[in-house]
């Protein structure tokens, strides 16, 4: 019994310490001169119970080509990696196929760079590797090619972490027609938080212990690998932290916050004021939807809250003459049906009416919902005076949530009167559901279960921190925070703020300030997205300042975010690896601002474009064909080189030969520069101040170039070991088989 015991313990064990596939299937034509195939269709379906992922991939590759194509299908593995269960069909057979070490997969790799100088492959190389021969596809013919692998997944203290490979941009023909990934997760313990920092996902929570994930796209050519994180908690508020030091050891990290999914015990009561626009240009569809989410509103409002509703157009009136409870709902359903469009938009008026009705002194979330569509016509019409008025009107707990509708608005106004009065704006397009809009946003922000927030560190220093200031945590929501760093002692995180009046404190001990071999680099790039976000809205709202400018380019450049006034990075003969170039740079984007619109759909799109960055939860905003981001680097393409965004023109440039001896000298010895030379043919690497530049030429004709062994980030000064995840099954099950052996 125990002979037979102990391989399987052996399996199970290399299971145990498995990361995930970091790159899809590959099916690589035998021809050198064949075109790549193209992929027809990617459909991934993910089975999580309790951190074991059961990963099912169909695919369907096409051969555009007008002769028979034979191929290898490649399923990169990481180094030190052990998938279990790797099975693979085409077109309904198995198909036999076999492991391989990091070693031959390298040699493979080569051999296939060298025959079709091409080097994308480069971006696996020190892993190992599944390869399968692929029966021939007939010219125009399809092959489809199932896979399945099961895999432990890995886990920092409550937080467990599941990627699947998705990058296939540079192995098909042409974009993909469908792409969907699926993963339903199912645990022992309440799932707290859900977070992808890679894809845009909806969530659809089926109970406290089971959530489904969904992404999918359409004729899109998929560029990075989906990344989701999940958190297990019970109880009280749940937090995760994820950390991440730069080479010169400046910290970066991520916190997630999220309250229990069940219905929590104790909600905040809040007063709502919602404030709609009854001017003429509302008629017909416009109002009427505005009347279905102030239905639905008030049909949703919790037992304990208080509400109004300030109505506008050429005069202001109200529902009530102060806040009424939550009972009167029904009521007030009938003075909204009364509703009429017309006249002129008197927005001071009415903003002034609704503040009115808020106290200084109230310890409720006071929530002002304002929605209109238009200019101000009526009363005072200075969009600076009205901004003033609410700054002086406004108590310290108001949150003014904006909507305008359409794009004849003004959108400094209405951005700058939410983002003072801790609220958000948004806008509703032509075309675009109001009423689907505005009730979604309301369901997100009905219960809250934790007001007046606030964050601090005992034991680093934390700095720059977004979202700033932090909004209201919400049931069924989570606050996602990034910011910097200093110390590298483990460190207490508290949490303050408000439940109904009473002030509530959370305290996680001993949180580890400190890096690791799994530490998230895609952490510095969503910290910095939020603030160039950031800086932008305050440069819209009060004007330019070098200062901020300055950060702006910075901050583009290092990390590749694209905006509408950093798109110098994308120009051609934009010279941003200069001094020179760079102050040019600053020059435009400091004049820039005062070239804005404030309203039509130019400054819409500005004010979503600014707001996108400023709430990013995605570490990467729209691919860009001239920018690439390979870990924690942002590489750019300019006069045909991608360029490492750390490169500047006076350092020293030590050359390599592509597809020369030492080209592959070089990745024998930094596999982690695999990735930047999988990028082309002529790409810079930068390096201890010095820039490695891969060129295409005669590599026998130059002295070898040697690089710098492969760095290891600053390691904390007292390395706090995470805390351990729950026993579940699985473990119990190993631990039973453990006790078997001899």
């Amino acid at each position: 019994m125990k002979k037979l015991v102990a391989p399987l313990v052996a399996l199970i064990m290399l299971a145990v310490i498995a990361t995930p596939a970091a790159a899809d299937g590959i099916v690589v034509p035998r021809e050198v001169t064949a075109p790549p195939l193209a992929i027809k269709y990617h459909r991934v379906q993910v089975q999580i119970t309790d951190q074991v992922a059961s990963t099912n991939v169909d695919q369907v590759f096409v051969n555009d080509w007008n002769q028979e194509c034979e191929g290898t299908y490649i399923f990169p593995i990481p180094e030190s990696a052990a998938i279990s269960d790797f099975t693979m069909e085409v077109d309904g057979k198995t198909l036999e196929g076999r492991l391989l070490d990091k070693d031959e997969a390298r040699r493979i790799y080569e051999s296939i760079v060298r025959q079709r100088q091409d080097p994308a492959l480069l971006e696996y190389v020190g892993r190992n590797a599944f390869q399968a021969s692929v029966y021939p596809i007939p010219p125009h013919g399809e092959r489809r090619i199932q896979i399945g692998y099961n895999e432990i997944l890995r886990a920092d203290g409550d937080m467990i972490y599941y990627r699947y490979p998705l990058n296939t941009e540079k192995f098909s023909a042409r974009p993909i027609e469908d792409v969907s990934v699926v993963v339903r997760v199912q645990a022992s313990r309440d799932i707290q938080a859900v977070y992808s920092p890679s894809h845009d996902i909806a969530t659809h929570r089926i109970d406290a212990r089971t959530v489904e994930v969904n992404y999918e796209t359409r004729n899109e050519s998929p560029d990075k690998d989906f990344e989701l994180y999940y958190v297990l908690g019970e109880g009280a508020i749940s937090t995760s932290l994820m950390t991440y030091r730069d080479l010169d050891g400046e910290g970066f990290f991520l916190l997630l916050l999220a309250p229990p999914p069940t219905e929590p015990t104790a909600v905040v009561d809040k007063d709502v004021i919602f404030i709609l626009d009854t001017s003429g240009s509302m008629r017909g569809e416009k109002l009427a939807q505005a009347q279905s989410a102030l239905r639905f509103i008030l049909d949703n409002l919790n037992p304990g809250d208080r509400f109004n509703i300030v109505s506008f157009n050429s005069s202001v009136s109200a529902y009530a003459e102060g806040l009424v409870a939550a009972a009167q709902a029904g009521d007030a359903r009938r003075y909204v049906d009364r509703l009429q469009a017309t006249g002129g938009t008197n927005i001071d008026g009415a903003l002034t009416a609704a503040l009115k009705l808020t106290d200084e002194d109230s310890s409720r979330p006071q929530v002002l919902i304002f929605l209109t569509d238009g200019l101000p016509t009526v009363g005072e019409r200075s969009a600076e005076r009205i901004i003033a008025n609410v700054q002086d009107r406004a108590p310290a707990g108001v949150r003014l949530f904006a909507w305008g509708v359409g794009d004849d608005v003004n959108t400094v106004l209405l951005d700058t009167i939410s983002l003072e009065q801790h609220g958000t704006c948004d806008y509703v397009r032509p075309g675009e559901d109001l009423e689907v809009k505005v009730s979604s946003f309301y369901t997100k922000i009905q219960s809250p279960v934790l007001a007046d927030v606030a964050l601090s560190f005992d034991g680093v220093t934390a700095y720059d921190i977004y979202p700033a200031p932090l909004p209201d945590l919400f049931a069924g929501g989570q606050l996602v925070v990034t910011g910097r760093f200093r110390g590298r002692a483990p460190a207490d995180i508290v949490l303050r703020g408000q439940v109904n009046g009473a002030p509530m404190t959370y305290t996680w001990r001993d949180m580890p300030f400190s890096t690791g071999d799994n530490s998230p680099d895609f952490v510095p790039r969503l910290w910095a997205t939020r603030k160039v976000g950031s800086l932008m809205s305050q440069i819209r709202l009060h004007g330019s300042e070098k200062e901020l400018i300055d950060e702006i380019v910075a901050l583009s450049l290092r990390y590749g975010i694209i905006t509408p006034y950093t798109s110098f990075l994308v120009e051609e003969d934009a010279q941003v690896f200069t001094e020179e170039g760079r102050k040019e740079a600053e020059q435009r984007m400091y004049y820039a601002p005062a070239a804005q619109p404030t309203a039509g759909a130019g400054a819409v799109d500005y004010s979503q474009s600014n707001k996108g960055l400023r709430e990013s939860d995605r570490s990467t905003g729209p691919s860009v064909q001239q920018v690439r981001h390979v870990g924690n680097r942002t590489f750019i393409l300019q006069d045909g080189v991608w360029t490492d965004s750390l490169y500047q023109e006076s350092m020293t440039v030590k050359t390599i030969a592509f597809d020369s001896t030492n080209y592959y000298d070089i990745l024998a010895q930094r596999p982690d520069w695999g990735p930047y030379f999988a990028l082309g043919k002529s790409v810079i690497v930068v390096e201890g101040g010095v820039a490695y530049r891969v060129a295409e030429g005669d590599g026998s004709a130059s002295p070898a170039v040697t690089v710098p062994v492969q760095p290891t980030p600053p390691a904390a000064s007292s390395p706090v070991a995470p805390p351990q995840p729950a026993a579940d099954p699985l473990a119990q099950f190993l631990s039973w088989l453990r006790g078997l052996l001899p």
